[in-house]
């Protein structure tokens, strides 16, 4: 059966609900939560703090880097395995490709600014939520960046192109379902992380890119006013 409606009511160019908050961890220099639909990521910034074993060290610039965990019950499918995985060392891959270009660490020569992301519950687009959280938790923690990173997915259920698909679209079993997770830097429309899961073809990239326009917006619009009320006392 053709996927022409959405099983849970929403519009092909609209994202589950979102929210985001910083200032969620105290012991962190920087940290934040960002939620959208069932999916809910933490994130927490310590640093930049001297960097050990001596040999690590870059004297001319900081070291960036990025941990992706999925919590044990945090996923929709089966109980997710404790320790890295295969899965959760790509997307602290990915995660650390997506901010290295952006943060500016040559102040700080010789430290390290360590990034922790934890998925507590997951349903789908769990690497953009990672994004979005430690992008505001790396602005809250106060390090230089040129902008900040703004995610959601893209990709298509049959001939429908979508945004933000959740567990149940991606598993999808009567179509053809591909996934395609997107980062941006909002201010400039620089595309600094593009995945694909599944086959879609470039009129529907360049379909699926155009209507997550908005989305990005709406999210960059939340994560700038999360940051703007840790500083007039909405922190949490």
């Amino acid at each position: 059966m053709a996927y022409t409606k959405r099983h849970d009511g929403r519009k092909m160019d609209e994202t589950r609900p979102v929210e985001a908050e910083v200032g969620v961890i105290k012991n962190a220099d920087g940290s934040a939560r960002f939620k959208i639909g069932d999916t809910e990521a933490y994130a927490a910034v310590y640093g930049p703090r001297e960097l050990y074993p001596s040999f690590l060290k870059n004297p001319s610039q900081g070291t960036l880097r990025c941990y992706y965990n999925m919590l044990p019950f945090s996923g929709m499918g089966n109980r997710v395995r404790p320790g890295p995985s295969r899965r959760s060392k790509e997307i602290s891959l990915v995660t650390h490709n997506c901010f290295q270009p952006i943060v500016d660490l040559r102040a700080f020569p010789n430290t390290v600014v360590d990034v922790y992301i934890e998925l507590t519950d997951t349903d789908a687009g769990s690497r953009c939520a990672g994004i979005c959280a430690a992008s505001m938790a790396l602005a809250h923690a106060g390090v230089p960046m040129k902008d900040l990173v703004s995610a959601v997915s893209g990709g298509k259920v049959g001939k429908s192109v979508l945004v933000d698909l959740d567990y149940k679209e991606e598993a999808y079993e009567n179509e053809e379902v591909s996934d395609m997770p997107v980062a941006v830097l909002p201010r400039t429309g620089e595309i600094v992380l593009l995945q694909m899961d599944g086959k879609i073809s470039v009129d529907e990239i360049k379909k699926a890119l155009k209507i997550l326009k908005k989305p990005i917006e709406k999210i960059y619009e939340l994560q700038k006013t999360a940051l703007k009320n840790s500083f007039t006392g909405g922190e949490k």
